[in-house]
């Protein structure tokens, strides 16, 4: 493996290890209780609630389109974190204080749409690198 290569695959498997990271983080933010510590730190954040879902999944479809070696299965694993975004909200209804919004489905969705389509080109331009 020459050297090119392997900082090629050192830069995926970072940006696999984050994606990872930001689904554990967008999972358990997701259906931690209302009256949580780390949901209390959220709300004094004063950031609006769907600009949060549309920045949170904008960065879970993002980082697989660029980070998989493989252009298709990056697309559909960040195309998928819609479905994830729609099961969470759904699972919101059985966490305290928390209530499933339409609103936070379609911010999920627009953030998951431009992700996707925000991650092409710039796979395309960090491959000419």
């Amino acid at each position: 493996m020459n050297d090119r290569m392997l900082r090629a695959h050192n830069k995926g498997t970072a940006l696999m290890v984050l994606w990872t990271v930001l689904i554990c983080c967008v999972v358990v933010g997701s259906l931690l209780p209302a009256a949580s510590p780390v949901m209390v730190a959220v709300g004094r954040l004063h950031v609006n609630d769907k600009v949060q879902h549309f920045c949170a999944y904008l960065a879970l479809s993002f980082l697989p389109v660029i980070g998989f070696r493989d252009r298709r299965r990056g697309i559909a694993a960040g195309l998928s974190m819609f479905v994830l975004g729609v099961l969470l909200e759904g699972g919101q209804h059985f966490s305290p204080g928390r209530a499933v919004e339409l609103g936070d489905v379609i911010a999920n969705g627009a953030g998951v749409s431009c992700g996707a389509l925000l991650g092409l080109p710039i796979r395309t331009l960090i491959a000419l690198l």
